[in-house]
């Protein structure tokens, strides 16, 4: 009974935890620009970007200052040929695109403007490619854009928009692709400098084991690798490989696992979650009290150890049914 009660209740856990703090709600019309301010001309406007525009096929409709920061926007209308999606971020959802294309369809209007950063004489947009696919199926000519000086700005954009509709997978893939880029690119500075952009160092080496392994399970291994990653403090063109290094970890902890899996469901043990069952039971940082930094090859190591003698005998069919949780990832769903 004394066990028993010494449980902390879900409810004591949650209090337990630390709350980050409140943003203060900021004082109204405390900040950005008037409307007066936002139309002025009196700043200077990218000329060369707006003869760029014109030369490109485009027409430029007008320039403003975003009313938040006072930044130049260029409304333009481009060809629509010259618009592309930036070449990091997720893949295109062929439903939602045909979905989008009959919504505009049926009210025959396209009033949403991608914004687009100028790169070769293209156009990347980063926030805009099912709406390019959409206007693209409908056999449009043009497609209206927010044009932005700034080629880094499609990177910003990028790591916000991660926040909405992204899955682990789209998440992670987006990241290593960016990171790639930006290599190719040959930006200098050490990966930290970059964390802003990738959000969490984990959603790098996942990324980078989804481009080896399109039906890697990686929700199952994200609990530990959260844990165990930091954003590394070297140059990006010298930790990309380490990156793909541990990428190469995870799969074969990963196979390790499949192999357990493969047991379990010989014995007639059937469930969406034994490969998460399994990664729960050989992950010994859920018992971990100290607060340091386990390192990524050890604790790849130990698990993929503990894979290895995983002793079936010991699964009982309750043990699986507690797992539960939320729902699965989509490419973890007949893993």
């Amino acid at each position: 009974m004394a066990a028993k009660s010494a449980r902390k209740s879900p409810a004591a856990k949650k209090a337990a935890t630390p709350r980050k703090p409140r943003r203060k709600k900021a004082a109204p019309k405390s900040r950005g620009l008037s409307p007066a301010e936002v139309a002025s001309d009196s700043v200077e406007y990218p000329t060369e970007l707006l003869e760029a525009v014109r030369e490109d096929g485009g027409e430029v409709l007008g320039v403003y200052r975003d009313p938040l920061g006072g930044h130049p926007v260029v409304f333009s209308v481009l060809p629509i040929d010259k618009v592309e999606p930036t070449p990091y971020q997720r893949d295109v959802s062929e439903p939602h695109v045909k979905r989008l294309a009959s919504a505009m369809e049926r009210l025959d209007r396209f009033l949403d403007p991608v914004i687009a950063v100028r790169k070769d004489g293209r156009y990347w947009t980063p926030n805009g490619n099912h709406r390019l696919n959409a206007s693209r199926l409908l056999g449009a000519k043009s497609i209206v854009a927010l044009v932005l000086p700034e080629e880094d700005v499609a990177y910003q954009i990028l790591a916000l928009n991660t926040e909405k509709a992204h899955n682990l997978k789209e998440r992670s893939l987006e990241v290593i692709r960016m990171y790639r880029g930006l290599v190719g690119a040959e930006r200098k500075g050490p990966e930290t400098a970059f964390a802003h952009l990738f959000e969490e160092p984990s959603f790098i080496t996942l990324g980078a084991a989804y481009e080896q392994r399109p039906r890697f399970s990686a929700g199952a291994y994200h609990p530990f690798v959260k844990v165990v990653e930091d954003f590394l403090d070297t140059p990006l063109e010298d930790a990309l490989p380490l990156r793909e290094a541990r990428a190469r970890r995870l799969l074969e902890l990963d196979d390790a696992v499949v192999s357990v899996v493969d047991a379990l469901k010989a014995r007639g043990l059937q469930s969406p979650y034994l490969k998460n069952f399994v990664v729960a039971r050989i992950n010994f940082l859920r018992f971990r009290k100290d607060g340091g930094k386990p390192d990524f090859d050890a604790t790849v190591d130990r698990m993929q150890a503990s894979a290895r003698k995983f002793n079936l005998d010991k699964v009982r069919r309750e043990d699986i049914g507690r797992m539960g949780g939320g729902p699965l990832e989509p490419d973890e769903e007949s893993a």
